[in-house]
């Protein structure tokens, strides 16, 4: 749940000269061997606010496999921010002209959502009366969180969105009982008993908020380590929106919704992906995925499909991973990132600009 970032505009993958990175369908026949595996699964599904009415992502765990998924516009055709937004705060104009100034880069997403959410002059409980109203849950979700459940895959909400409000959102269209089996990681808020304040509580330090791609990372680690036979853990991110793009790269599995500006990214920054419509196409796709990796791996050691970039993190778990020499990686800037503690800034006698050793 956040405000809109970007406009995308369908894509045409008939034109020739764009690389087409969506991933072939599995050609595993799940009707002849079992679904299960012993791998992990993380599923995780993103939320955000997007201009636009559809959107969304996931993260699951099933023994083995780890599933992020999106709220707004990927769980839910609508954005619930958005509806109350248009209903109770700066209304949809205004609304638009601040999903611009983040296109353009003139604000933050922070920044702007500070504002939406700043807007609202609505009590929680009459805002949520819109909402029950207004949404409109993908036709499919239920029956994929059903198999979840069956197959053990723990399922995690990842959004950019308000936990409170997702919360209420999912007790209210899947039952408390069904709801209790999804996690949420997301920004909390204060809202007092008038509704005149609505003030966001970020979860990190950061332009978004929510930094998608850490919380990915910080459940990888965690997954790994439960794993006491050295098992690695499959990544699988269900998004949407501009929230998810830091996300998209630390997933081993990614699903984008169809026409939106997660699948724009990958096509622009040339990231494999799975496009879905449905929940039902996740879920056939997430099937043969675990049936391929049984198949190929018998759940053990690495992933039949993994993330070179993710398999780095794997590895890069803790200080002690560290290692002597940091020219092994990839890349200057992105060692700086994952070992800030091996550079220093160095003072030149004849220079006053810092240089970065």
């Amino acid at each position: 749940m956040s405000p809109t970032a970007v406009i995308p505009q369908p894509l045409d993958f008939s034109n020739p000269t764009k690389m087409d990175l969506r991933v072939p369908k599995s050609t595993f026949d799940t009707s002849k061997t079992s679904p299960g595996t012993k791998r992990k699964i993380i599923c995780f599904s993103g939320t955000n606010h997007d201009n636009r009415e559809k959107r969304e992502e996931i993260v699951l765990v099933s023994a083995d496999i780890q599933n992020p998924i999106d709220f707004d516009g990927t769980i839910f055709m609508q954005d619930t921010g958005h509806v109350l937004f248009d209903s109770h705060g700066c209304g949809a104009e205004r609304r638009e002209v601040l999903d611009q100034q983040i296109k353009s880069g003139e604000r933050s997403f922070k920044a702007v959502s500070e504002e939406m959410w700043g807007s609202l002059n609505v009590p929680f409980e009459d805002g949520f009366e819109v909402m029950k109203t207004a949404l409109e849950i993908d036709p499919a979700f239920a029956t994929f969180h059903k198999f979840c459940i069956a197959n053990s895959i723990p399922f995690n909400v990842i959004s950019a969105g308000l936990k409170p409000i997702l919360r209420r959102v999912l007790d209210q269209f899947l039952g408390t009982e069904e709801s209790a089996h999804i996690d949420i990681v997301a920004n909390d808020a204060v809202i007092n008993t008038p509704g005149t304040e609505w003030k966001p509580v970020w979860l990190h330090d950061c332009d978004l908020g929510h930094d998608k791609a850490r919380s990915i990372t910080e459940a990888r680690t965690t997954a790994s380590m439960e794993c006491e036979d050295g098992t690695i853990p499959l990544i699988v991110f269900i998004g949407d929106g501009v929230s998810d793009l830091p996300a998209a790269r630390q997933a081993d599995v990614l699903f984008a919704r169809r026409g939106l500006r997660l699948e724009e990214y990958c096509v622009e920054n040339k990231i494999a992906y799975i496009p879905f419509d449905t929940f039902a196409d996740i879920q056939k796709e997430v099937e043969a995925i675990m049936a391929e990796d049984e198949q190929k791996t018998g759940g053990l050691g690495m992933p039949a499909r993994s993330n070179p970039r993710a398999n780095m993190w794997r590895r890069i778990s803790s200080r002690a991973a560290i290692p002597l020499y940091l020219a092994a990686t990839p890349a200057r800037e992105e060692k700086m990132f994952l070992w800030p503690e091996a550079f220093s800034e160095l003072q030149p006698k004849s220079a006053g600009v810092p240089v970065t050793a």
